[in-house]
C-alpha cells in the first residue's frame, strides 16, 4: 500500500478501506485541474502542521462536493521538505489522528494540488508569479513560525531579491499590483497573537523600503495599505503536530502501508509521507476578505469577528490552556516528571491544574461565544494532555518560563483586581509562583539536582534565590521580595497586588525539605 497507489485508476480502494483509511471522496485530478487555470489558495510553509490542519479541512471541505479547488503550498525556508516529503508521492499524504483512547484515525490527504519552492532561483518562481497574478486568487496564508515574520536591515536592503520569507511574498504581492491592483487577502495561521499584524508588518518593511529607494512605486505602497483591496485578518489556531511517532510508523507498517520512511533535511526538520497529530483542534478566523475566500468552514473552521478571534486568543492563552501547561512543567520539573501524559495520572496534579482553570482563572473569562470555555478546558484535560501518543515534556514547556508569566497568570490576576473579585479566591495560582522560586533552585522533591529549561533570564533569577537552602531552618526569606515585585516577570508586583506575603509563606513551605513540595501542593489542592 503506498500513496501514489490511489492514483491509479482501479486501485484496491477496498483493501484501505478494511484496514480503517479514509479515502478522498473527490475527483482528485480534476480538483488538480481546476487549481492549476484559477488558483484560489496558497499557502506558505509546508511543514506538518499544514499537513494536519489547513489542508486536511480543506480536504474534509472538498469531501462535500460542495467545493473544487486545492491549496498550492510554497515552501520558503527548507527546500528539501518539498523535495523529499511532497514530490516524491504526488503531494499526497496521510494524517494519523491520536486519540487519547490510545488508537489512531487515519485519512489521506489529496487537497494539495501542487508544492513549490518559493525561491527566485528555482523555476517553481515563475509559477508563483503566475498564480499571483491570477485574479481567481482569493487567499496566501502562512504557518512559517513566529520568527518567519521577522525582517532586518540586511535583508531589506536586498531589495527585490530578498532572502526572507516576507521579503518574498511582498515581491509576489507586486507581480498582483502590476496585474491590475487585483484584490487579495493574507492570512497568518500561525500560533502567535494578533498574527495578522506580523504578516502586515513584514509586508509594510519591505514595501516601504523599496518604495523609498525608488525601486517600486508610492502607488504600490498604497494599494498594500487599502484595506478594499488587501487584508490582514487574525486567527487563532491550536493543534499539537509532534515529529513523526515511532509508534505510529509499527501501526502503518503492520497495515502494509510503505510509505513510513522518516525525513531529516540538513535543516534539521523532521517529517515524513505521514503526518501525526492530537485529535482536538481549533481554527477560528477573522471573517474580512476582499476577493472570496475558501470555505474551510465546511471543515470546521469557525469564520467570526477580530473581537471574537481576540477573545478566544485571550481564552487559551490566559486561562483554558496555557497557564495549565506552565503549572504543569514547573511541578513536573519538581517532582521528576519527563511525560505530560503521566503528570495526568498524579492524585494531587490533575486536580491541581483541574482547580486552576475551573476555579481561580474561569471568573475573569470572556467567553468568546464560538467556543465554550468550559469545553475548551475540559478537551484539554481529559483528552489532549492525557494523550499518550504526546509526547510533550514538562522540561520543553519549561522553556522561557520568564517570558509566559505575564502573561499566563498575571492577566488573569490583573482582571481580578480591576474587576474588585476577592484574591482570597486565588490560591492554587500564587502556589505556582511560589513554584518558580522553588524550580529556579534546581533542586527536584527527592533533593538531587535538575537543569532549569533555558530561559534568557534563568541565570539573574536563580541568582536572586540563591541564598535559599532546603531543609535550612530560620533562613532569610527576604530575597523572596526582590523577585515577586518584578513586573518585567509576572506582569504586575505581586506585593501591591497583595499577593506577595501569600506567595513567601508558600514558598518557605516547599523549601522545608525533601518531600515538601509533594506535601505542599497536596495540601492547597486538598485545601482549595
Amino acid at each position: 500500500m503506498k500513496l501514489k497507489d490511489i492514483l491509479v485508476e482501479g486501485y484496491n480502494a477496498a483493501e484501505w478501506e478494511e484496514k480503517g483509511y479514509e479515502l478522498p471522496k473527490f475527483d482528485i485530478q480534476a480538483v488538480r485541474e481546476k487549481t492549476y487555470s484559477n488558483p484560489t489558495w496558497v499557502h506558505f510553509g509546508g511543514g506538518n502542521i499544514f499537513r494536519a490542519f489547513p489542508a486536511a479541512i480543506l480536504n474534509d471541505a472538498l469531501n462535500t462536493g460542495r467545493y473544487d479547488r486545492g491549496v498550492i503550498v510554497a515552501e520558503t525556508f527548507d527546500f528539501e521538505v518539498i523535495e523529499k516529503a511532497y514530490t516524491p508521492y504526488d503531494n499526497l499524504s496521510l494524517l494519523v489522528s491520536l486519540q487519547s483512547s490510545g488508537t489512531i484515525e487515519k485519512k489521506v490527504i489529496a487537497s494539495i494540488t501542487e508544492a513549490l519552492k518559493a525561491d527566485p532561483q528555482f523555476a517553481d518562481w515563475q509559477r508563483l508569479k503566475e498564480i499571483f497574478r491570477a485574479p481567481s486568487l482569493q487567499m496566501i496564508s502562512f504557518t512559517i513560525t513566529e520568527k518567519g515574520y521577522s525582517y532586518n536591515e540586511a535583508d531589506l536592503s536586498r531589495g527585490l531579491s530578498s532572502m526572507f520569507a516576507m521579503g518574498k511574498v511582498c515581491a509576489l504581492l507586486l507581480e498582483r499590483y502590476k496585474a491590475g491592483q487585483l484584490p487579495l487577502t493574507v492570512q497568518s495561521m500561525d500560533n502567535c497573537s494578533h498574527n495578522g499584524d506580523k504578516v502586515k508588518a513584514g509586508v509594510f518593511a519591505y514595501a516601504e523600503r523599496w518604495a523609498a529607494d525608488g525601486l517600486v512605486p508610492a502607488a504600490f505602497v498604497d494599494y498594500l495599505k487599502d484595506e478594499t483591496k488587501i487584508t490582514f485578518p487574525w486567527s487563532m489556531i491550536d493543534k499539537i503536530t509532534p515529529r513523526p511517532h515511532e509508534k505510529v510508523k509499527e501501526l502503518l507498517a503492520m497495515d502494509g502501508f510503505e510509505d513510513n520512511n522518516y525525513i531529516e533535511t540538513e535543516k534539521h526538520t523532521f517529517t515524513a509521507p505521514f503526518v501525526n497529530a492530537e485529535e482536538v483542534q481549533y481554527l477560528v478566523i477573522e471573517d474580512n476578505y476582499t476577493n472570496g475566500r475558501p470555505p474551510l468552514d465546511l471543515g470546521g473552521a469557525v469564520y467570526t469577528s477580530r473581537d471574537t478571534v481576540d477573545k478566544v486568543e485571550t481564552m487559551k492563552v490566559t486561562t483554558c490552556l496555557n497557564p495549565l501547561h506552565t503549572a504543569m512543567s514547573i511541578y513536573g520539573c519538581l517532582l521528576g516528571y519527563t511525560l505530560i501524559s503521566a503528570e495526568m495520572a498524579d492524585e494531587d496534579l490533575r486536580p491541581f491544574i483541574q482547580k486552576i482553570g475551573y476555579m481561580e482563572a474561569m471568573p475573569v473569562v470572556v467567553d468568546p461565544g464560538v467556543l465554550n470555555p468550559y469545553e475548551f478546558i475540559g478537551a484539554v484535560i481529559n483528552r489532549r494532555l492525557p494523550n499518550p501518543f504526546m509526547p510533550d515534556a514538562p522540561q520543553r514547556i519549561a522553556m522561557d518560563t520568564s517570558q509566559k508569566l505575564p502573561i499566563r497568570f498575571g492577566e488573569t490576576i490583573k482582571k481580578y483586581l480591576a474587576r474588585g473579585l476577592d484574591k482570597s479566591n486565588l490560591v492554587l495560582i500564587p502556589l505556582t509562583l511560589a513554584g518558580y522560586a522553588r524550580y529556579l533552585k534546581g533542586i527536584k522533591d527527592d533533593g538531587t539536582p535538575f537543569e532549569p529549561s533555558p530561559d534568557p533570564m534563568l541565570e539573574e533569577l536563580q541568582a536572586i534565590v540563591a541564598p535559599l537552602e532546603l531543609g535550612k531552618a530560620n533562613q532569610d526569606y527576604s530575597c523572596l521580595r526582590q523577585l515577586y515585585s518584578r513586573k518585567d516577570v509576572f506582569g504586575l508586583d505581586l506585593y501591591e497586588a497583595g499577593l506577595g506575603e501569600q506567595i513567601e509563606g508558600m514558598v518557605r513551605e516547599l523549601f522545608a525539605g525533601e518531600g515538601a513540595v509533594r506535601a505542599t501542593l497536596h495540601k492547597y489542592v486538598v485545601l482549595r
